[in-house]
């Protein structure tokens, strides 16, 4: 265990830190640099020094160094930014706080979004400008409300929520042309202002282990009723009652542990506390912004529920093994209230004398911020002064001995301070207090039916887009309605279908990309109809999770969507079910219905036509399509990747990216020639390959076969069948090696059919032609050389 340590910084976090640590028999010393009045008088196992230090960090190693320091801690965020870990880590002594790079996620706000994109990280969406006149143009055309944030550290203050277009444009030449942030406002980022409430998680992990602290919200505006300008913080409570079960394993699943993940992917592993502070929007939880350190005033609620060893735990962490210790909270509730300077945030007075009671209760602590002792007396030093934490059983009780604490414990001239922290916590524990007297309700039972209104608000210009003759692709109502003779039919047979995905779905929720998942239902079904000479008319869905994510059950249907206007049928209706208990947290489950139309005369299969010496035509896939996705997984385990591994067969995507290409949709290249009458059969390589799919599409006394000689071999197939050792045989029967689609031709229409599709931007090949076999039988030619 590290006997000294060394902590940097000067504020009411850090002193929180200080003390916290402390309590372990395990430290000897704890020197704080530079520390405040709070730490100088904090007794004899802390200690203050007054170290310069540029970028480089050398004083505060030498001194490490001299002083057997065995651990580092950085408490504010520019250190952390200015890469202290490195210099330490070069002699030898481990440090909580991230690396330079991993510090980019504060440190720079493009950085931020643009690895929160990459890993599809739920946030606003945003726009990344250098230059003030495209800036100016972007926000001039933007609708709706926007935030605009200086991209570098700004201390707190480089973010902006205009009222007004004028507003934001003079905001914007403040950052970007009169450099009122100085090089912070270099490059701004302009996003979506979203709404609901704000939550601060602040979690420890060690680059693979995400541990998170109870959640606290704090309150930023100076006075009372949530009014006047921003501040730092003026109080703050944890854990925040709005922040329930379900939303934590969300929000772990969804945001902290992908976040951990992905930065160790990119080669920039995260070591530290991740200050992830949240906006918990109508459609789930987002991420306003990531910050590397702990929050102030955040850490005087959090720290005090600590049941553990906070040395310990900050050792685990930076030397990788924080699975090996244990990390506890007391159950209990703490609230935390702020005295100010007078005038703060904006000019205030120091050098203030600050008296303290002597004899603090054991429940409540008294954490100092700006403060320093002076002649041996102590004095303000900042705007925020002291902050005044009160732990109990109960949030109510906790804010009450806060409150407590402001009033008798600590006085100094002009101290301001809000008396109604945690207003918003107690308003909604009166309100589900009240709603628990009622009985249970379905929202209990894990059930929104909010939630599905809101999915259902959000789809339907998604949906109205699919519109075709016949239907008007309206959703809301229970059922759909279609007019066949609107659609131009005389005599038609209906043809229907229904599919799913398959296990792909457990590459999409893995690598938290949905938007093309859709296409993929919708492409298996319109398939399957096509192939009986059928005009898909339309669509309907089914999505089962155990937990409504709107946002994601959104970018689905938009795929579904995308699908069924690629392939000319109307999205017509759906079902979305919340099924907790039946599914896992994060999954879903798909399945579609597709109904198509073909006049009487035109169904296909034409089984009395087709002969031997009839040729096939293939029209090539876009990789795996929706089948076989199973052995995929089991092939990419064996082989210790994950989707987040560059992919071998696809440049400049990830494996999982590459993957999720969606199956092709083949019906409105195919419509014209099925209606010509050219095609004899078709068959949709799905399930089962060549081997199985072919013979469904032929008569009884003949065969195929198929020389895969004709076409490449996709570099996909390739990989699998060298990584996974899969034979020609197996690759043959369970994939589509590259043609996702197989046309039965007389030799003598091959010429037009071919002439045809290619002038609807189809590419044909001439794979093979039908034979006499009375097993029906699949015969792959050169697949030895071929297939090599």
């Amino acid at each position: 265990m590290a006997a000294n340590i060394l902590l940097v910084g000067s504020g009411g976090r850090e002193h929180a830190i200080a003390v916290t640590l402390a309590k372990s028999e395990k430290v000897h010393k704890i020197f704080v640099a530079p520390g405040n009045g709070g730490t100088e008088t904090a007794g004899s196992k802390i200690q203050n020094i007054t170290l310069a230090y540029g970028s480089n960090f050398e004083n505060l190693v030498r001194f490490a160094l001299e002083h057997e320091v065995g651990l580092v801690v950085a408490g504010p965020e520019q250190p952390l930014v200015d890469g202290i870990a490195a210099p330490f880590k070069k002699v030898g002594i481990p440090c909580f706080g991230p690396s330079q790079l991993a510090a980019q996620l504060e440190g720079s706000k493009a950085f931020s979004k643009d690895f929160m994109k990459k890993h599809n990280i739920p946030t606003a969406a945003y726009e990344v400008f250098t230059d003030f006149e495209k800036a100016k143009a972007f926000i001039e055309g933007f609708k709706g409300e926007f935030v605009i944030k200086a991209s570098g550290l700004a201390a707190g203050k480089g973010v902006l929520l205009p009222e007004t277009l004028e507003e934001a444009v003079q905001g914007l030449r403040e950052i970007m042309v009169d450099n009122v942030f100085g090089e912070a406002g270099n490059e701004v980022v302009i996003e979506e202002r979203l709404t609901g409430e704000e939550v601060s998680v602040l979690a420890i992990t060690d680059g693979y282990t995400i541990i998170p602290c109870p959640p606290a919200q704090d309150h930023k505006r100076a006075y009372n009723g949530d009014k006047g300008p921003n501040t730092g913080g003026m109080g703050a409570y944890a854990p925040a009652p709005i922040y329930t079960p379900q939303l934590a394993a969300q929000v772990q699943r969804t945001i902290l542990q992908p976040t951990i993940d992905g930065m160790r992917r990119d080669g920039i592993p995260f070591v530290g506390v991740l200050y992830a502070g949240l906006m918990l929007t109508p459609t789930g939880p987002k991420v306003l912004e990531f910050n590397v350190r702990f929050g102030d005033p955040e850490t005087q609620v959090v720290l005090p529920l600590l049941d553990s060893d906070l040395a310990d735990i900050f050792l685990a962490a930076a030397e990788g093994r924080l699975d090996s210790v244990p990390v506890k909270f007391k159950q209990a509730c703490a609230a935390t209230v702020v005295m100010a300077a007078k005038g703060y945030p904006g000019s205030y007075q120091k050098g203030t004398e600050i008296t303290i009671q002597e004899n603090v209760p054991g429940d409540i602590t008294v954490f100092h911020a700006g403060t320093k002792t002076v002649d041996g007396k102590l004095v303000t030093a900042g705007g925020r002064v002291i902050a005044v934490t009160g732990v109990a059983e109960t949030l109510e009780k906790a804010i009450e001995r806060a409150n407590e604490g402001v009033k008798s414990l600590v006085h100094f001239d002009g101290a301001e301070f809000r008396t109604d922290i945690g207003h918003r916590a107690l308003k909604l524990l009166a309100h589900k207090s009240a709603s628990s007297s009622g009985g249970a309700t379905y929202e209990q039972a894990g059930v929104s039916i909010d939630a599905g209104n809101l999915l259902v608000e959000k789809i339907k210009p998604l949906v109205k887009a699919t519109r075709r003759a016949g239907a008007d692709a309206d959703i809301g109502g229970f059922g759909g309605v279609f007019d066949l003779k609107a659609a131009g039919y005389e005599d038609p047979v209906l043809v229907c279908g229904t599919d799913g995905v398959g296990t792909k779905l457990k590459i999409a929720q893995a690598v938290g990309k949905h938007d093309t998942i859709g296409v993929d239902l919708v492409a298996m079904s319109v398939n399957d109809v096509i192939v009986q000479g059928a005009e898909p008319l339309l669509f309907l869905d089914y999505y089962a999770t155990s937990k409504l994510e709107v946002d994601v059950a959104k970018d689905v249907i938009a795929g579904i969507a995308s699908g069924c206007s690629e392939s000319g049928c109307a999205l017509i209706g759906g079902e979305t079910a919340e099924m907790p208990g039946i599914y896992q947290p994060g999954d879903y489950d798909l399945a579609g219905f597709v109904v198509a139309a073909v006049e009487r005369t035109s169904i296909l299969p034409k089984l009395s036509e087709i002969q031997p010496n009839d040729i096939l035509l293939g029209l090539p896939s876009s990789g795996v399509h929706s089948n076989g996705f199973s052995l995929v997984r089991h092939i990419i385990s064996n082989a210790d990747l994950t989707y987040s591994s560059p992919s071998p067969f696809s440049k400049g995507q990830s494996l999982g990216e590459a993957l999720l290409t969606p199956t092709r949709i083949y019906v409105k290249q195919l419509l014209p020639v099925v209606k010509k009458g050219m095609v004899k059969s078709m068959a949709h390589i799905t399930g089962g390959g060549f081997t199985d799919n072919i013979p469904r599409c032929l008569p009884r006394g003949v065969g195929v076969e198929v020389d895969v000689g004709r076409w490449e071999l996709p570099g996909v197939f390739r990989w699998l069948k060298s990584v996974g050792g899969v034979s020609a045989p197996e690759l043959a029967r369970t994939f589509n090696c590259g043609i996702g689609m197989v046309l039965v031709v007389s030799r003598e229409n091959v010429a037009e059919v071919t002439s045809l599709l290619q002038g609807a931007g189809e590419t044909v090949y001439e794979i093979g032609k039908v034979v006499a076999d009375e097993k029906q039988g699949v015969k792959i030619l050169n697949a030895e050389t071929a297939w090599a």
